[in-house]
């Protein structure tokens, strides 16, 4: 398992990007499944940066491990910030006109469709969300 810890702020997602390709590429992962990894990093990182910490910046640490069989990416995200469970948000209806739609909630939705899994928990004052994806 392969870690970094760094600052929870949107202009670091670049390098959040980077670090999860790194080992995706190692893997020769197809490029419609890093980009989908991709934007699910991004929807979760971003929301960490803006929303856990409230008026202050913290720490995120972001961990990635390759499963071999079946060959498949752990991500998980670990941050000290104000609890918050996105699994617990219900889904948006996206049967209705986006005009109709209550503002938010789609990001984690797209996670949570796109992921083969998705876990929250919160122990010992952290917020732990795990996505899997199989390659």
């Amino acid at each position: 398992m392969s870690e970094l810890t760094i600052e929870a702020k949107t202009e670091n997602l670049e390098k959040v990007l980077a670090f999860v390709d790194k080992h995706l590429e190692e893997k020769e992962c197809a490029i419609k499944v890093q980009m989908q990894i991709d934007v699910a990093v991004e929807e979760l990182f971003v929301n960490i940066a803006q929303y856990a910490y409230d008026s202050d910046t913290g720490m995120v640490t972001i961990q990635v491990e390759i499963q071999e069989e079946p060959l498949a990416v752990m991500i998980t995200f670990i941050d000290n910030g104000v609890p918050y469970n996105p699994l617990a948000k219900e889904d948006p209806d996206i049967t209705l006109a986006a005009e109709e739609r209550q503002i938010g909630g789609l990001g984690i939705y797209m996670v949570k469709k796109t992921m083969d899994d998705i876990t929250y928990d919160y122990k010992d004052g952290q917020n732990i969300l795990r996505i899997r994806k199989q390659l």
